[in-house]
C-alpha cells in the first residue's frame, strides 16, 4: 500500500544521507508524460549544498541505460522505499532496461511527479526533484586517492548535480 506524501520544504527535508545512501535510492530520468523514462538503484551520491542551491549528486557508469535518459532530460528524481520494497529495487538494481521493462517486473508504479517530468514512484516514501544543474566525467587524472581507481575499468562514472526544486514524503522526512 503506497503511503500518503505530503510536500516538504527543502530547508525542513531531514534524513541521514550515510543510511539513506546504504539502503539503495532509486534514480529516475526521462520524461514520464512521454512515457519515455528508466530508472536504476544508486547506492553513491552525495547531498546538500552547491553553489547557494540545495542539491542531490548522483554518479551513472555510462554502460548504465539510464545513463542516456540523464544526457537527455535535464531533470530526474531520487526516491526512497520502505524496506517492503526491497525485492522490487532488487530487480531495478540488477536488471538493465534495455532488455526488457524491468519496472513493470518490479511490480512498483511510476506516476508523474508534482514540478518535474522525471516520474515518481506510488510506493516510495520520500520524492526528492530535481533539475540537472551540472553533469561531468569522471576523469582518473583526478584521482587522489589509491583505493579510487579500483572501482574502475575504464567506464568512469558521470557525476550529475540536480537542483533540489521539490520534495514530498512521510512525515518521517519532514523535519522540525
Amino acid at each position: 500500500m503506497a503511503a500518503k506524501l505530503s510536500p516538504i520544504g527543502v530547508d525542513k527535508l531531514t534524513l541521514r544521507p550515510v543510511q539513506a545512501w546504504n539502503d539503495w535510492l532509486l534514480l529516475a530520468a526521462g520524461d514520464f508524460a512521454a512515457k519515455k523514462y528508466n530508472a536504476m538503484v544508486v547506492g553513491w551520491g552525495s547531498m546538500g549544498v552547491m553553489w547557494g542551491r540545495p542539491f542531490v549528486q548522483v554518479v551513472v557508469r555510462p554502460t548504465r541505460h539510464t545513463q542516456g535518459f540523464m544526457q537527455r532530460y535535464d531533470t530526474f528524481t531520487v526516491c526512497a522505499f520502505p524496506a517492503a520494497c526491497r525485492p522490487a529495487l532488487n530487480v531495478l538494481g540488477t536488471k538493465s532496461g534495455r532488455d526488457g521493462d524491468k519496472i513493470a517486473e518490479s511490480g512498483l508504479t511510476p506516476v508523474a511527479s508534482r514540478s518535474v517530468a522525471a516520474p515518481s514512484f506510488k510506493e516510495a516514501d520520500l520524492v526528492i526533484e530535481c533539475r540537472t544543474i551540472y553533469a561531468a566525467q569522471f576523469d582518473p587524472k583526478h584521482f587522489l586517492a589509491d583505493f579510487i581507481a579500483g572501482n574502475y575499468k575504464n567506464d568512469y562514472h558521470w557525476s550529475y548535480f540536480g537542483e533540489i526544486v521539490a520534495a514530498c514524503g512521510v512525515a518521517k522526512y519532514a523535519g522540525a
